[in-house]
Protein backbone atom coordinates (compact mmCIF):
# COMPACT_ATOMS: atom_id res chain seq x y z
CA UNK A 1 0.00 0.00 0.00
CA UNK A 2 2.78 2.08 0.80
CA UNK A 3 3.99 1.92 -2.84
CA UNK A 4 0.38 2.93 -3.96
CA UNK A 5 0.63 6.11 -2.03
CA UNK A 6 4.14 7.11 -3.67
CA UNK A 7 2.54 6.41 -6.68
CA UNK A 8 0.33 9.57 -6.01
CA UNK A 9 1.37 12.52 -8.25
CA UNK A 10 2.78 15.28 -6.70
CA UNK A 11 0.27 18.53 -6.75
CA UNK A 12 3.19 21.32 -8.67
CA UNK A 13 3.46 17.93 -11.13
CA UNK A 14 -0.08 17.36 -12.11
CA UNK A 15 -0.76 21.39 -12.37
CA UNK A 16 2.09 21.83 -14.88
CA UNK A 17 0.40 19.42 -17.45
CA UNK A 18 -0.94 21.17 -20.62
CA UNK A 19 -4.58 19.92 -19.40
CA UNK A 20 -5.10 22.42 -16.51
CA UNK A 21 -2.30 24.44 -17.33
CA UNK A 22 -4.27 26.07 -19.97
CA UNK A 23 -7.48 26.08 -18.33
CA UNK A 24 -9.10 29.60 -18.25
CA UNK A 25 -9.34 29.96 -13.94
CA UNK A 26 -7.53 31.57 -11.38
CA UNK A 27 -4.76 29.13 -10.48
CA UNK A 28 -5.85 28.71 -6.66
CA UNK A 29 -9.23 27.74 -8.24
CA UNK A 30 -7.30 25.08 -10.45
CA UNK A 31 -5.34 23.77 -7.30
CA UNK A 32 -8.31 23.22 -5.17
CA UNK A 33 -9.39 21.30 -7.79
CA UNK A 34 -6.10 19.35 -8.33
CA UNK A 35 -5.69 18.53 -4.43
CA UNK A 36 -9.44 17.50 -3.93
CA UNK A 37 -9.05 14.80 -7.24
CA UNK A 38 -5.41 13.67 -5.39
CA UNK A 39 -7.52 13.03 -1.94
CA UNK A 40 -10.09 11.00 -3.80
CA UNK A 41 -7.67 8.94 -5.49
CA UNK A 42 -5.58 8.87 -1.42
CA UNK A 43 -9.17 7.68 0.01
CA UNK A 44 -9.63 5.20 -2.97
CA UNK A 45 -6.32 3.56 -2.23
CA UNK A 46 -6.46 3.05 1.08
CA UNK A 47 -10.30 1.53 0.68
CA UNK A 48 -8.47 -0.59 -1.43
CA UNK A 49 -10.60 -0.07 -4.23
CA UNK A 50 -7.42 1.38 -5.93
CA UNK A 51 -4.16 -0.28 -6.30
CA UNK A 52 -2.07 2.59 -7.81
CA UNK A 53 -2.64 5.84 -8.86
CA UNK A 54 -3.53 7.30 -12.32
CA UNK A 55 -0.02 8.84 -13.57
CA UNK A 56 0.10 12.68 -13.32
CA UNK A 57 -1.79 13.02 -17.24
CA UNK A 58 -4.05 11.04 -16.63
CA UNK A 59 -5.00 13.02 -13.19
CA UNK A 60 -4.78 16.24 -15.40
CA UNK A 61 -7.34 15.16 -17.94
CA UNK A 62 -9.43 13.82 -15.27
CA UNK A 63 -9.29 17.37 -13.17
CA UNK A 64 -10.08 19.72 -16.48
CA UNK A 65 -12.82 17.33 -17.23
CA UNK A 66 -14.13 18.09 -13.57
CA UNK A 67 -13.56 21.79 -13.68
CA UNK A 68 -15.02 22.14 -16.78
CA UNK A 69 -17.88 20.40 -16.02
CA UNK A 70 -18.68 22.30 -12.78
CA UNK A 71 -17.35 25.87 -13.88
CA UNK A 72 -19.53 25.59 -17.24
CA UNK A 73 -23.12 24.13 -16.42
CA UNK A 74 -25.12 26.87 -17.04
CA UNK A 75 -28.78 27.62 -18.33
CA UNK A 76 -29.17 26.78 -22.13
CA UNK A 77 -31.52 27.57 -24.29
CA UNK A 78 -34.48 25.09 -24.53
CA UNK A 79 -37.10 24.73 -28.09
CA UNK A 80 -40.32 23.93 -26.01
CA UNK A 81 -41.83 21.30 -28.04
CA UNK A 82 -44.48 19.81 -24.92
CA UNK A 83 -47.33 21.49 -25.72
CA UNK A 84 -47.15 22.97 -21.68
CA UNK A 85 -46.86 26.80 -22.03
CA UNK A 86 -45.98 27.69 -18.85
CA UNK A 87 -43.30 24.67 -18.19
CA UNK A 88 -42.06 25.61 -14.86
CA UNK A 89 -39.12 22.84 -15.33
CA UNK A 90 -38.22 24.98 -18.71
CA UNK A 91 -37.91 28.24 -16.89
CA UNK A 92 -42.22 29.19 -16.77
CA UNK A 93 -43.09 32.55 -18.43
CA UNK A 94 -40.64 34.06 -21.59
CA UNK A 95 -40.48 37.62 -21.20
CA UNK A 96 -41.93 39.82 -23.77
CA UNK A 97 -39.38 41.49 -25.75
CA UNK A 98 -39.72 44.70 -23.82
CA UNK A 99 -39.60 43.04 -20.73
CA UNK A 100 -36.33 41.59 -21.49
CA UNK A 101 -34.97 45.01 -22.83
CA UNK A 102 -36.41 46.65 -19.72
CA UNK A 103 -34.46 44.05 -17.78
CA UNK A 104 -31.67 45.01 -20.04
CA UNK A 105 -31.11 48.37 -19.24
CA UNK A 106 -31.87 48.33 -15.85
CA UNK A 107 -28.65 45.76 -15.36
CA UNK A 108 -26.21 48.11 -18.05
CA UNK A 109 -25.73 50.75 -15.80
CA UNK A 110 -27.20 52.28 -11.93
CA UNK A 111 -30.92 53.23 -11.77
CA UNK A 112 -32.89 55.12 -9.40
CA UNK A 113 -33.92 52.42 -7.46
CA UNK A 114 -34.36 53.63 -4.12
CA UNK A 115 -33.51 57.17 -4.73
CA UNK A 116 -36.31 59.85 -5.48
CA UNK A 117 -34.65 62.22 -8.40
CA UNK A 118 -37.30 64.62 -7.81
CA UNK A 119 -36.28 65.13 -4.19
CA UNK A 120 -32.34 64.11 -4.02
CA UNK A 121 -33.34 61.64 -1.32
CA UNK A 122 -33.60 57.93 -0.43
CA UNK A 123 -36.64 56.34 -1.77
CA UNK A 124 -38.73 53.08 -1.72
CA UNK A 125 -37.79 50.66 -4.98
CA UNK A 126 -41.98 49.75 -4.34
CA UNK A 127 -42.69 53.04 -5.51
CA UNK A 128 -41.88 51.98 -9.35
CA UNK A 129 -43.67 48.93 -8.96
CA UNK A 130 -46.95 49.58 -6.94
CA UNK A 131 -48.48 52.24 -8.59
CA UNK A 132 -48.68 50.84 -11.67
CA UNK A 133 -49.72 46.86 -10.70
CA UNK A 134 -52.57 49.11 -8.26
CA UNK A 135 -54.06 50.87 -11.81
CA UNK A 136 -53.46 47.81 -13.62
CA UNK A 137 -56.06 45.38 -11.22
CA UNK A 138 -58.09 48.56 -10.08
CA UNK A 139 -56.60 47.39 -6.56
CA UNK A 140 -56.41 49.81 -3.68
CA UNK A 141 -53.09 49.30 -3.33
CA UNK A 142 -49.92 46.60 -4.06
CA UNK A 143 -46.95 44.97 -3.03
CA UNK A 144 -44.49 43.35 -4.63
CA UNK A 145 -42.16 40.17 -3.74
CA UNK A 146 -39.63 37.85 -5.36
CA UNK A 147 -42.16 34.80 -5.90
CA UNK A 148 -46.07 33.87 -4.70
CA UNK A 149 -44.44 31.21 -1.81
CA UNK A 150 -43.08 34.66 -0.17
CA UNK A 151 -46.25 36.51 -0.57
CA UNK A 152 -48.24 34.02 0.74
CA UNK A 153 -45.51 33.69 3.63
CA UNK A 154 -45.94 37.39 3.87
CA UNK A 155 -49.33 37.59 4.23
CA UNK A 156 -49.54 34.84 7.10
CA UNK A 157 -46.58 36.60 8.95
CA UNK A 158 -47.86 40.36 9.09
CA UNK A 159 -51.70 39.48 9.30
CA UNK A 160 -52.17 37.04 11.34
CA UNK A 161 -49.13 35.51 13.36
CA UNK A 162 -50.38 33.94 16.84
CA UNK A 163 -53.95 33.65 15.20
CA UNK A 164 -56.23 31.17 13.40
CA UNK A 165 -56.09 31.01 9.87
CA UNK A 166 -59.53 28.89 8.32
CA UNK A 167 -58.75 27.07 5.75
CA UNK A 168 -60.92 24.16 3.76
CA UNK A 169 -59.13 20.83 4.33
CA UNK A 170 -59.83 20.56 0.32
CA UNK A 171 -57.25 23.12 0.22
CA UNK A 172 -54.25 21.99 1.89
CA UNK A 173 -52.15 22.05 -1.25
CA UNK A 174 -48.79 20.66 -2.09
CA UNK A 175 -47.16 22.36 -5.62
CA UNK A 176 -43.41 22.08 -6.70
CA UNK A 177 -40.44 21.79 -4.27
CA UNK A 178 -42.48 20.06 -1.30
CA UNK A 179 -44.24 24.02 -0.96
CA UNK A 180 -47.01 22.58 1.94
CA UNK A 181 -49.75 24.94 3.00
CA UNK A 182 -49.41 23.42 6.25
CA UNK A 183 -45.54 23.86 6.49
CA UNK A 184 -45.52 27.82 5.50
CA UNK A 185 -48.42 28.16 7.74
CA UNK A 186 -46.35 27.05 10.64
CA UNK A 187 -43.55 28.81 9.57
CA UNK A 188 -45.48 32.05 9.56
CA UNK A 189 -46.48 31.99 12.94
CA UNK A 190 -49.91 31.73 12.30
CA UNK A 191 -52.37 28.93 13.78
CA UNK A 192 -54.29 26.58 11.05
CA UNK A 193 -57.67 26.22 11.65
CA UNK A 194 -58.84 23.05 9.29
CA UNK A 195 -62.49 22.99 8.47
CA UNK A 196 -64.50 20.68 6.72
CA UNK A 197 -63.49 17.65 5.28
CA UNK A 198 -61.16 16.54 1.94
CA UNK A 199 -64.14 16.88 -0.60
CA UNK A 200 -66.83 18.93 1.12
CA UNK A 201 -66.53 22.20 2.89
CA UNK A 202 -69.63 24.27 4.02
CA UNK A 203 -70.21 27.64 4.43
CA UNK A 204 -71.35 26.82 7.86
CA UNK A 205 -68.18 25.14 8.37
CA UNK A 206 -66.09 28.15 8.49
CA UNK A 207 -69.03 30.23 10.68
CA UNK A 208 -68.61 27.71 13.49
CA UNK A 209 -64.44 27.71 13.35
CA UNK A 210 -64.43 31.53 13.76
CA UNK A 211 -63.61 32.81 16.85
CA UNK A 212 -61.86 35.54 19.10
CA UNK A 213 -58.71 34.65 17.94
CA UNK A 214 -59.15 34.11 14.20
CA UNK A 215 -56.96 36.40 11.93
CA UNK A 216 -57.88 35.42 8.54
CA UNK A 217 -60.63 33.58 6.76
CA UNK A 218 -58.35 32.18 3.63
CA UNK A 219 -59.07 30.33 0.01
CA UNK A 220 -56.62 28.45 -1.32
CA UNK A 221 -56.35 28.05 -4.94
CA UNK A 222 -55.70 24.09 -5.70
CA UNK A 223 -53.35 24.40 -9.07
CA UNK A 224 -52.28 21.72 -9.71
CA UNK A 225 -55.27 19.57 -9.03
CA UNK A 226 -59.10 19.13 -9.25
CA UNK A 227 -62.00 17.61 -6.44
CA UNK A 228 -64.74 16.17 -9.11
CA UNK A 229 -67.70 13.78 -7.77
CA UNK A 230 -69.09 14.33 -4.22
CA UNK A 231 -68.24 17.63 -3.67
CA UNK A 232 -69.19 20.90 -2.69
CA UNK A 233 -66.87 24.07 -1.43
CA UNK A 234 -67.89 27.89 -0.75
CA UNK A 235 -67.69 30.39 -3.29
CA UNK A 236 -65.54 33.58 -3.06
CA UNK A 237 -68.26 36.09 -2.76
CA UNK A 238 -69.91 34.02 0.61
CA UNK A 239 -66.78 33.73 2.07
CA UNK A 240 -66.11 37.19 1.43
CA UNK A 241 -69.34 38.27 2.94
CA UNK A 242 -68.59 35.81 6.06
CA UNK A 243 -65.69 37.72 6.62
CA UNK A 244 -67.00 41.21 6.97
CA UNK A 245 -69.49 39.97 9.12
CA UNK A 246 -67.05 38.60 11.32
CA UNK A 247 -64.45 41.69 11.09
CA UNK A 248 -61.63 39.37 9.54
CA UNK A 249 -60.13 40.01 6.55
CA UNK A 250 -60.43 37.28 3.70
CA UNK A 251 -57.03 36.08 1.98
CA UNK A 252 -57.14 34.30 -1.55
CA UNK A 253 -54.01 32.92 -2.52
CA UNK A 254 -54.60 32.36 -5.89
CA UNK A 255 -51.49 30.53 -6.85
CA UNK A 256 -50.82 31.03 -10.89
CA UNK A 257 -52.91 34.10 -11.32
CA UNK A 258 -54.79 34.47 -14.47
CA UNK A 259 -55.08 38.38 -15.09
CA UNK A 260 -58.43 38.06 -17.24
CA UNK A 261 -61.15 35.89 -18.37
CA UNK A 262 -59.72 33.35 -20.50
CA UNK A 263 -62.89 31.20 -21.41
CA UNK A 264 -63.37 32.31 -25.13
CA UNK A 265 -60.07 30.47 -25.45
CA UNK A 266 -61.84 27.30 -23.36
CA UNK A 267 -59.78 28.62 -20.08
CA UNK A 268 -63.35 28.43 -18.18
CA UNK A 269 -64.07 28.66 -14.61
CA UNK A 270 -60.73 29.85 -13.41
CA UNK A 271 -60.78 32.57 -10.71
CA UNK A 272 -59.05 35.70 -12.40
CA UNK A 273 -57.76 38.84 -10.83
CA UNK A 274 -60.40 41.34 -11.55
CA UNK A 275 -63.76 38.71 -10.06
CA UNK A 276 -61.54 37.80 -7.07
CA UNK A 277 -61.64 41.69 -5.99
CA UNK A 278 -65.08 42.07 -7.39
CA UNK A 279 -66.02 39.44 -5.07
CA UNK A 280 -64.35 40.87 -2.02
CA UNK A 281 -60.98 39.75 -1.67
CA UNK A 282 -59.01 42.23 1.08
CA UNK A 283 -55.95 40.68 -0.02
CA UNK A 284 -54.52 38.40 -2.69
CA UNK A 285 -51.58 37.10 -4.22
CA UNK A 286 -50.42 34.90 -7.17
CA UNK A 287 -47.43 34.71 -9.44
CA UNK A 288 -45.96 37.18 -12.00
CA UNK A 289 -44.07 34.34 -14.18
CA UNK A 290 -47.30 32.11 -14.75
CA UNK A 291 -50.36 32.75 -16.77
CA UNK A 292 -49.40 36.72 -16.54
CA UNK A 293 -46.02 35.96 -18.41
CA UNK A 294 -43.40 37.92 -16.59
CA UNK A 295 -40.54 37.55 -14.40
CA UNK A 296 -40.53 35.09 -11.24
CA UNK A 297 -42.21 37.65 -8.58
CA UNK A 298 -45.49 37.62 -6.00
CA UNK A 299 -47.77 40.24 -6.77
CA UNK A 300 -49.91 40.84 -3.61
CA UNK A 301 -53.22 43.32 -3.81
CA UNK A 302 -55.61 44.43 -1.68
CA UNK A 303 -56.59 46.61 1.00
CA UNK A 304 -53.97 50.04 1.69
CA UNK A 305 -54.16 49.18 5.55
CA UNK A 306 -53.33 45.59 5.43
CA UNK A 307 -50.89 46.12 2.19
CA UNK A 308 -49.51 48.77 4.61
CA UNK A 309 -48.68 46.53 7.34
CA UNK A 310 -46.92 44.24 4.67
CA UNK A 311 -44.51 46.63 3.63
CA UNK A 312 -43.34 47.72 7.43
CA UNK A 313 -43.19 44.13 7.87
CA UNK A 314 -39.06 42.77 9.07
CA UNK A 315 -39.79 40.21 6.52
CA UNK A 316 -40.82 42.39 3.77
CA UNK A 317 -36.63 43.07 3.49
CA UNK A 318 -35.98 39.29 3.34
CA UNK A 319 -38.51 38.60 0.52
CA UNK A 320 -37.96 41.85 -1.38
CA UNK A 321 -37.51 42.17 -5.22
CA UNK A 322 -34.34 43.43 -7.31
CA UNK A 323 -34.18 46.22 -9.84
CA UNK A 324 -34.34 43.37 -12.81
CA UNK A 325 -38.01 42.03 -11.51
CA UNK A 326 -38.97 45.46 -11.06
CA UNK A 327 -38.02 46.48 -14.78
CA UNK A 328 -39.62 43.34 -16.44
CA UNK A 329 -42.73 43.31 -14.73
CA UNK A 330 -43.13 46.92 -14.91
CA UNK A 331 -42.81 46.37 -18.24
CA UNK A 332 -45.28 43.43 -19.00
CA UNK A 333 -48.12 45.05 -16.51
CA UNK A 334 -47.78 48.22 -19.06
CA UNK A 335 -48.23 46.04 -21.90
CA UNK A 336 -51.48 44.37 -20.15
CA UNK A 337 -52.90 47.90 -19.14
CA UNK A 338 -52.38 48.69 -22.72
CA UNK A 339 -54.08 45.80 -23.85
CA UNK A 340 -51.24 44.30 -26.20
CA UNK A 341 -51.85 40.69 -24.74
CA UNK A 342 -49.91 39.52 -28.30
CA UNK A 343 -46.93 40.87 -26.93
CA UNK A 344 -46.56 39.02 -24.09
CA UNK A 345 -45.58 35.39 -25.30
CA UNK A 346 -47.45 33.51 -22.67
CA UNK A 347 -50.92 35.30 -23.29
CA UNK A 348 -49.80 35.30 -26.70
CA UNK A 349 -49.84 31.34 -26.93
CA UNK A 350 -53.09 31.04 -24.58
CA UNK A 351 -55.04 33.33 -26.94
CA UNK A 352 -53.69 32.64 -30.37
CA UNK A 353 -56.32 30.60 -33.01
CA UNK A 354 -55.35 27.16 -33.52
CA UNK A 355 -54.71 27.89 -37.39
CA UNK A 356 -51.86 29.73 -36.43
CA UNK A 357 -50.34 26.50 -35.08
CA UNK A 358 -51.22 24.42 -37.76
CA UNK A 359 -49.58 26.98 -40.10
CA UNK A 360 -46.38 26.38 -38.07
CA UNK A 361 -46.70 22.96 -37.61
CA UNK A 362 -47.13 22.58 -41.38
CA UNK A 363 -43.81 24.41 -41.85
CA UNK A 364 -41.89 22.17 -39.73
CA UNK A 365 -43.26 18.83 -41.71
CA UNK A 366 -41.97 20.49 -44.57
CA UNK A 367 -38.83 21.52 -43.78
CA UNK A 368 -37.89 18.09 -42.20
CA UNK A 369 -38.22 16.38 -45.63
CA UNK A 370 -38.75 12.76 -43.55
CA UNK A 371 -40.55 9.86 -43.92
CA UNK A 372 -43.60 9.42 -41.98
CA UNK A 373 -43.08 13.07 -40.45
CA UNK A 374 -46.93 14.30 -40.10
CA UNK A 375 -48.84 17.00 -38.73
CA UNK A 376 -51.54 16.14 -36.15
CA UNK A 377 -53.95 17.72 -34.25
CA UNK A 378 -52.76 18.04 -30.14
CA UNK A 379 -54.13 18.95 -27.18
CA UNK A 380 -51.84 21.67 -25.12
CA UNK A 381 -52.20 22.77 -21.36
CA UNK A 382 -51.67 25.83 -19.85
CA UNK A 383 -49.37 24.37 -17.29
CA UNK A 384 -47.55 25.74 -14.16
CA UNK A 385 -50.46 24.98 -11.89
CA UNK A 386 -53.02 26.81 -13.75
CA UNK A 387 -56.34 25.19 -15.07
CA UNK A 388 -55.05 21.39 -14.32
CA UNK A 389 -58.45 20.15 -16.01
CA UNK A 390 -58.45 22.02 -18.80
CA UNK A 391 -57.07 21.41 -22.15
CA UNK A 392 -56.84 23.60 -25.47
CA UNK A 393 -56.59 23.12 -29.12
CA UNK A 394 -53.02 22.91 -30.72
CA UNK A 395 -50.88 21.06 -33.72
CA UNK A 396 -47.28 19.28 -33.54
CA UNK A 397 -45.53 16.97 -35.85
CA UNK A 398 -45.57 13.49 -35.33
CA UNK A 399 -42.65 11.27 -36.07
CA UNK A 400 -42.67 7.39 -35.41
CA UNK A 401 -38.94 6.46 -34.81
CA UNK A 402 -37.79 2.54 -33.37
CA UNK A 403 -35.27 4.56 -30.87
CA UNK A 404 -37.53 7.33 -29.95
CA UNK A 405 -36.24 7.53 -26.26
CA UNK A 406 -32.25 7.83 -27.85
CA UNK A 407 -33.77 10.66 -30.15
CA UNK A 408 -35.21 12.61 -27.29
CA UNK A 409 -32.07 11.88 -25.50
CA UNK A 410 -30.10 13.33 -28.45
CA UNK A 411 -32.42 16.39 -28.95
CA UNK A 412 -31.81 17.66 -24.91
CA UNK A 413 -28.25 17.32 -25.58
CA UNK A 414 -28.18 20.01 -28.76
CA UNK A 415 -27.67 23.29 -28.53
CA UNK A 416 -30.10 24.61 -28.10
CA UNK A 417 -31.99 21.79 -26.50
CA UNK A 418 -35.27 20.57 -27.46
CA UNK A 419 -37.99 19.07 -25.17
CA UNK A 420 -41.05 17.17 -26.92
CA UNK A 421 -43.33 14.48 -25.82
CA UNK A 422 -43.30 10.39 -26.50
CA UNK A 423 -46.29 8.57 -27.03
CA UNK A 424 -45.41 5.39 -27.83
CA UNK A 425 -42.84 5.10 -30.45
CA UNK A 426 -43.81 8.36 -31.26
CA UNK A 427 -42.23 11.51 -30.90
CA UNK A 428 -44.60 14.35 -30.78
CA UNK A 429 -43.42 18.07 -31.15
CA UNK A 430 -46.60 20.17 -30.40
CA UNK A 431 -45.60 23.78 -32.13
CA UNK A 432 -47.94 25.66 -29.26
CA UNK A 433 -45.14 27.31 -27.35
CA UNK A 434 -42.78 27.45 -30.42
CA UNK A 435 -42.23 30.33 -31.55
CA UNK A 436 -42.35 30.83 -35.68
CA UNK A 437 -38.29 31.89 -36.23
CA UNK A 438 -37.30 28.66 -33.95
CA UNK A 439 -38.85 26.10 -36.85
CA UNK A 440 -36.23 26.48 -38.67
CA UNK A 441 -33.50 25.74 -36.29
CA UNK A 442 -35.49 23.06 -34.86
CA UNK A 443 -35.85 21.51 -38.38
CA UNK A 444 -32.39 20.91 -38.76
CA UNK A 445 -32.02 19.89 -35.12
CA UNK A 446 -34.35 17.03 -35.14
CA UNK A 447 -32.66 16.20 -38.92
CA UNK A 448 -29.17 15.79 -37.23
CA UNK A 449 -30.50 13.85 -34.48
CA UNK A 450 -32.29 11.23 -35.98
CA UNK A 451 -29.63 10.97 -39.03
CA UNK A 452 -27.80 9.71 -35.99
CA UNK A 453 -29.95 7.81 -34.10
CA UNK A 454 -29.72 3.92 -34.31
Amino acid sequence: MNEAFRSIPKVDVVLSEPAVRDLPYDREIVKRFVKNRLDAIRGAIASGSLSESPNAAAVALAVAAEARDLMETALVRVINATGVVVFTNLGRAPLAREASFAALEAAGGYTNLEYRLDQGRRGSRQDHIRPVARACFGAQDALVVNNNAAAVLLVLASLARGKEVIVSRGELVEIGGSFRMPDVMALSGAIMREVGTTNKTRLSDYRSALGENTGLIMKVHRSNFSLVGFTDEVGLGELAALAREAGVPFFVDMGSGTPFDLSPWGITDEWTVPSCLALGADVLCFSGDKVLGGPQAGIILGRSDLVERMARHPLHRAVRVDKFTIASLGATLRLLAQGRTDSIPVLRMITEPETEVKRRATRLARLLKLEGARVVPTRAVVGGGSAPTKTFASYGVALRHESANRVHAGLRAARPAVVCRIEEDMLVFDLKAVDRQEIPVLARIIREVTSHAV
